[in-house]
């Protein structure tokens, strides 16, 4: 009879004083912030996986929040490999702890303690107390963990950028992150790790492009990723069927599609092209959205690419900024050198901020569902103005 195991909801503050008893076996903690990701861990029902010790919700950037259930060797195996490759650190955290990015930053702060890191600081999200900590590190080496536009956003203050340049490992991911800023970090002397992996992963796997220790990942056909290694998850909350359909053979098969690349100069590194959701028909040619986002990411603009339902082309590809100095004309014959002509933007929306989930992430179903009420327009602004030259 499979082991039966209680589930212990908490605030996402109390992560680390709890974590430890979850960790030992006493119960499944789960991290709760609002109520759908209630919903998502099912409180009342009872935890049947072997060694299960967390349950993270997904942030729902794309769709429903799932309950990802993970196991105790999961973590530590996750932990374990990120200090085989890198070492011990003392670890702060500026990230919400009802995410998986989150909770292993305690998690590796709470088991990098028996080799000699010196546990974890706590920071605001908007990166408050960071000139604190960047002024009195930790005894020892150093790593925080931080989303893209946590990055972009200490880039445009020095005192910040100072503060992150003091760490001796930053690591980044959770969304994509445009060569630019990686470029700008790097030349302030900031030591940028890009990450990539997921909740079903116990969260980055893939650091600069290379596989952890122990981390295995293959491509499938037309490049489809799959992860594997003894970080996997266990399986959804209450939902077998979606389990079955992702975790295969011992990996997780996502839904991202990648390519490895060789520079001769070390290992072969992975390349994460975009999402196979991210191809849309647009006038009868398929259209990459996430080749068109980095050819965006490279103008320096804060700029998002997202499609709507279009009656004359299918999908119309609109791009949301924050940035109301050019318009669309000067989109489209900046990105003409490198895009298609079916991949150039037909709108621009301006926006006082784009949508993000409490993870950091662009929330790209609700950029969807904003982009669609204002219809086909060359360019507008999201009070409804038009921007001017649009």
């Amino acid at each position: 009879m499979a082991e039966r195991r209680h589930v212990r909801v908490c605030h996402p503050d109390d992560v680390a004083s709890l974590l430890p008893e979850a960790l030992a076996g006493e119960f499944v903690l789960a991290p709760v912030a609002d109520d759908a990701a209630l919903g998502a861990v099912r409180p009342d029902e009872p935890v049947t996986e072997p060694d299960a010790a967390l349950i993270v919700t997904t942030s729902g950037s794309t769709g429903r929040p799932k309950g990802v259930v993970l196991s105790a060797s999961a973590i530590r195996a996750a932990a374990a490999s990120f200090r085989t490759r890198y070492g011990a650190f003392t670890w702060t955290l500026a990230l919400p702890a009802q995410y998986v990015a989150g909770v292993m930053v305690v998690a590796r702060g709470l088991l990098d303690l028996q080799w000699g890191g010196q546990g974890v600081r706590q920071i605001g999200r908007h990166l408050t107390g960071l000139e604190q900590v960047g002024a009195e590190p930790g005894s020892g080496r150093n790593a925080i963990s931080i989303v893209p536009t946590q990055l972009v956003r200490a880039l445009a203050d020095t005192t910040l950028t100072a503060a992150l340049a003091r760490f001796d490992a930053v690591l980044v991911g959770g969304a994509a992150m445009s060569p630019e800023v990686l470029d700008r970090a790097r030349d302030a002397g900031i030591v940028v790790l890009t990450s990539y992996g997921m909740s079903e992963t116990c969260g980055g796997c893939v650091f600069d492009g290379v596989p952890l220790p122990g981390v295995d990942v293959t491509l499938g056909e037309r490049g489809r990723i799959a992860l594997g290694g003894p970080m996997v998850f266990s399986g959804y909350r209450g939902d077998p069927e979606t389990t079955s359909s992702t975790l295969v053979g011992g990996s997780v098969v996502t839904n991202d599609r990648g390519e490895w690349r060789e520079d001769g100069h070390g290992p072969r590194r992975l390349a994460v092209l975009g999402r196979f959701d991210d191809v849309v028909i647009s006038g009868g040619v398929n259209v990459d959205l996430a080749a068109v986002q980095r050819a965006v990411d490279t103008v320096g603009r804060d700029a998002a690419v997202v499609d709507a339902e279009d009656a004359e082309w299918g999908a119309r590809i609109v791009l949301a900024t924050t940035d109301a100095a050019v318009d669309l004309d000067w989109w489209r014959q900046t990105l003409r050198t490198t895009l298609q002509p079916a991949a150039l933007p037909r709108q621009v929306i301006v926006f006082d901020e784009l949508p993000r989930t409490a993870s950091g992430k662009l929330d790209r179903r609700a950029l969807r569902t904003l982009v669609a009420r204002w219809g086909g327009g060359r360019a507008v602004r999201a009070s409804g103005q038009e921007v001017v030259g649009g």
